[in-house]
């Protein structure tokens, strides 16, 4: 077939159907060369035409094609200077992959020719040419019509502090559920089928953050193993939603079907925020394979070393770092995420290895040019930010440290509650602070408790039904000789390791899950916790399930009794949040409305809150608040002992009494049913914690 083609225009970058035709347009500096390979099928190795763009000045290739249509499978070839050493890896051979395709068909299928440079199995010949042809093995990029009917959608734009985020893998939540037709498990349609919507809604949650959705590569070593890169932190496609969760097509319809998605789970109520890896890409380190940023202009959107640009900078663990401070690859991403806000009408993005982005030539920085970049943008202002402030890298560690807007991920909120509960000494002083929400952290700079993402587990680790049942992890399913993931789990195993049938052991292990639930969420900040804790998900002690997509990682539907008991705690420590404002401050909790108080029923000295021993604790929140919604009082009593402890209910205004709310070592008790009156001692059971409220009045603490 012929294809007549104009010049085209610049901008906007990708391919951009008119209603008439179709304008490619690619960035590359250094490019001599850049041939647009048109095909119709994702794995045919021959081209249906082999165009060459046209740079009349400028950085940007482009040709417009006036009969082109949405659905046409493309990539792009890249001529110039093969010189590794010089960081140059043009090779005209390898079919690429359009940085702004917003659709990808197909996958990489694991081919020697797929690499830039010559190599047979393991051994590498880095700087000969690679000349063989990647196409039949390399995913296409596919024009896209982004027309879609989104009937007066709106965000909810659900505060931050009554924002309740429940992380999820899009296949992993929905794959046996016996509710959602088979086509349609394990997709994004899956995802908003009326069950699960349903599900999300009488759980509580405000917010489902999802493991990434971008399209992702298989890595060879997995691949060669028979597993699959599961959770999908390993972009190619920053614009493409990744077909592999579609069930209506991957040429353009995975796109319509994701913002379908989007639609429902608003009209639910509930927003979407993506975990998005723009730290890094699938193409590796400098043994990698050439599959699209690579091939087009390695210079302009790796971190090179300086002295050394064979070599690429790799903060992220993975190989490389895309190069934020670049021009070209700082829009790439804000592109990017604009894309995913105006056009597909997500709510926020979870920033991975956030760190990594932020720095400059090396160090992080909060005045730098990602973080510079998104604080000004009035699109991206309007979203939720959240960053997992951390990276592999000297200095990464910036827990504390983003600027406003952004939230972070508390990881020591997380360690706080998981050691409170495990006992260890000397924790109380540091649960105090994280109930409080982490102003120690976040008390600066404009933040609020809202900038702490309060969790106990996440996808990255234990689940919270294995983290009370297993003191070292079992990754042996993984073919890593159980080397990969974090280390032991300490003292959690109370004496038996795994599924046991010893009734007072369950009974425990369930009391401690409860323990960290509730925990979590009568803490100011910002709770996120990971689909299947409400129902006690195992992974049999795999902590790091990343390439697990089978029933190890995948939402069980069929509950036992212990895993109902479970998903009704869960709903009434969420409803009970929602219910209580006292329990989610937008802004810090006045000293005068927050007292710390001893099982005597008076505060916390000194010496009690410096002894390491010291293994309880009660927390005094008034329910007025200056500019908030009203409320009742709540006390929070805290026992991580292994004896009861009679705890002295402090007195209330106008001698009011005590209302037991939850109690974890009585999951059923009634609410509100129970009253205690001031001065009475209420028995926290052994490693136990009990919320008690009463109606407000004027009152300042006990």
């Amino acid at each position: 077939m012929t294809h007549t083609t104009h010049p085209g225009r610049p901008y906007p970058l990708g391919a951009t159907w008119d209603g008439e035709g179709v304008n490619f347009a690619v960035y590359s500096e250094r490019a001599e060369r850049i041939e647009l390979c048109l095909f119709d099928e994702p794995h045919r190795a021959s081209q249906t035409a082999r165009l060459d763009l046209t740079r009349e000045d400028g950085n940007v290739w482009r040709a417009y094609i006036p009969k082109a249509r949405p659905g046409q499978l493309y990539g792009y070839r890249a001529h110039g200077p093969f010189e590794p050493q010089a960081g140059l890896r043009f090779n005209p051979h390898k079919l690429l992959i359009d940085p702004y395709a917003k659709a990808i068909a197909g996958y990489v299928r694991w081919s020697d020719a797929l690499s830039g440079h010559r190599r047979r199995g393991a051994q590498h010949r880095e700087f000969e040419i690679n000349r063989g042809d990647s196409a039949p093995y390399a995913p296409k990029s596919v024009v896209v019509d982004t027309a879609f009917d989104w009937e007066g959608d709106r965000s909810p734009r659900t505060p931050w502090h009554k924002t309740v985020i429940y992380e999820a893998h899009v296949k992993g939540l929905t794959r046996l559920h016996p509710g959602i037709p088979e086509k349609m498990r394990g997709t994004y349609a899956g995802l908003a089928h009326p069950s699960v919507i349903e599900y999300l809604q009488t759980l509580g949650v405000t917010a489902i953050e999802l493991l990434p959705v971008h399209h992702a590569v298989m890595d060879r070593f997995l691949v060669d193993r028979g597993l699959s890169n599961y959770w999908g932190y390993n972009s190619i496609g920053f614009f493409a939603p990744d077909a592999r969760y579609s069930s209506s097509g991957v040429r353009g319809e995975q796109v319509n079907e994701f913002k379908q998605m989007v639609k429902d789970l608003h009209t639910a109520g509930i927003e979407v925020i993506l975990d998005v890896v723009y730290n890094h890409t699938a193409e590796g380190n400098h043994l990698g394979p050439t599959l699209s940023f690579k091939g087009i202009d390695n210079v302009s959107y790796y971190r090179l070393e300086p002295n050394h640009p064979r070599y690429y900078r790799n903060y992220a663990g993975t190989g490389n770092t895309l190069d934020a401070t670049h021009p070209e690859s700082l829009q790439l991403v804000m592109d990017s995420l604009r894309y995913w806000v105006e056009e597909m009408h997500v709510d926020g993005f979870r920033f991975d290895l956030a760190t990594a982005l932020a720095r400059g030539e090396h160090a992080y920085e909060r005045e730098g040019a990602f973080l510079r970049a998104v604080g000004q943008d009035p699109v991206l202002t309007q979203v939720k930010l959240i960053a997992e402030p951390w990276d592999i890298g000297e200095g990464g560690y910036q827990v504390g440290n983003f600027p406003s807007p952004w939230a972070e991920w508390n990881d020591k909120c997380r360690d706080t509650i998981r050691r409170y509960w495990r006992a260890d000494p000397h924790q109380t002083p540091d649960l105090s602070r994280r109930l409080y929400g982490s102003s120690d952290l976040y008390g600066h700079g404009g933040r609020g408790p809202w900038a702490s993402i309060n969790f106990v587990t996440c996808h990255d680790g234990f689940t919270m039904r294995d983290l009370v049942s297993y003191n070292e992890k079992h990754n042996e399913a993984n073919g890593e000789g159980n080397r990969d993931g974090s280390g032991h789990n300490e003292s959690w195993n109370h004496g038996q390791e795994g599924e046991t049938g010893d009734e007072a052991i369950r009974s425990l292990r369930a009391k401690q899950m409860r323990n960290m639930l509730l925990t979590l969420f009568v803490s100011q900040g910002v709770p996120m916790m990971l689909h299947g804790d409400e129902v006690a998900r195992t992974q049999r002690g795999n902590n790091n399930a990343y390439c697990q997509d089978n029933k190890l990682s995948w939402q069980p539907w069929a509950l036992s009794p212990e895993q109902e008991e479970m998903l009704e705690w869960t709903r009434r420590v969420i409803a009970l949040r929602k219910e209580q404002p006292a329990l989610r401050r937008p802004m810090y909790v006045p000293e005068n409305r927050v007292s710390w108080l001893a099982p005597h029923g008076g505060q916390l000295s000194e010496a009690e809150w410096n002894d390491g021993n010291t293994r309880s604790l009660g927390m005094w929140l008034s329910g007025c608040g200056d500019g908030d919604e009203a409320g009742d009082t709540v006390l929070l009593l805290f026992n991580s002992s292994d004896s009861e402890l009679p705890f002295c209910l402090p007195a209330t205004d106008h001698d009011r009494q005590w209302s037991l709310a939850l109690d974890t070592n009585r999951p059923s008790a009634p609410h509100g049913e129970e009253l205690y009156p001031a001065w009475s001692n209420y028995l926290l059971a052994p490693r136990s914690m009990t919320v008690l409220t009463h109606s407000t009045g004027e009152e300042e603490g006990p």
